[in-house]
Formats: structure tokens, C-alpha cells, sequence
């Protein structure tokens, strides 16, 4: 008997997990989805700006190295995870600042009137 590839079954499993994913906690593998419940909305914010500098960096880095010979394979190896695991952490913090009703650039006034 052939063994399933690896492949398969890494998509089988995350399609399975998305299935059971909570509405308001996204599907994370790097960050945990509850980390910050108990932060203040400033707290919250400052964390926000300083995963947002990282991510900006991390895609600044991998954009870089695409650009040269091998540069994908260096991208991947190098920044991928790093760039998957701080976009998960926007993840949690705009649906922590979203659950603890904190002002963020989404519900500011001049865009309320839009939606």
C-alpha cells in the first residue's frame, strides 16, 4: 500500500479544521486565536502598529529577493513563515479590537457614514 503524500494530507487536515473554526476566531497556525481577550484597546493598538511595521518589513524583504537569482527559494525559506505568522497576528488583533469595540480606522466616524 502507497502512503498518502504529505500534501494531501496537510490539505485534508486544514480543510477539516476550517470546518470547525469559530466565526469570530480566524484560522491561525503560528498565533493563538484568544492571545489577546484580555488587552486594552491602547494595548491592542500599539501591538497592531508593531506587527504592521514587521509585516511591511517581511514583505519589503521577500519582494527583495524574489528579484534575484533564486531569490523565490530564499523568499520562502527565509521570510515566509515570518510573514504568515505576523499577518496572523493582524488577524487576531483586529478581531480582538473588533469584539472589544475599540476605535480603529474601520469604525472612525468618516467611514461610518460610507457603510
Amino acid at each position: 500500500m502507497k502512503r498518502p503524500h504529505t500534501h494531501t494530507i496537510i490539505l485534508i487536515t486544514g480543510a477539516l479544521s476550517a470546518c470547525s473554526s469559530s466565526g469570530d476566531n480566524p484560522l491561525t497556525v503560528f498565533t493563538d486565536p484568544g492571545k489577546y481577550q484580555y488587552f486594552t484597546c491602547e494595548q491592542i493598538a500599539a501591538n497592531h502598529k508593531v506587527w504592521s511595521a514587521k509585516e511591511q518589513e517581511l514583505k519589503m524583504l521577500m519582494d527583495k529577493a524574489d528579484q534575484g537569482a533564486g531569490g523565490t527559494v530564499v523568499s520562502v525559506l527565509a521570510y515566509k513563515a515570518d510573514y504568515v505568522a505576523a499577518n496572523e497576528e493582524l488577524k487576531v488583533l483586529d478581531v480582538s479590537a473588533r469584539a472589544k469595540n475599540c476605535e480603529n480606522p474601520a469604525n472612525w466616524s468618516s467611514n461610518s457614514a460610507v457603510r
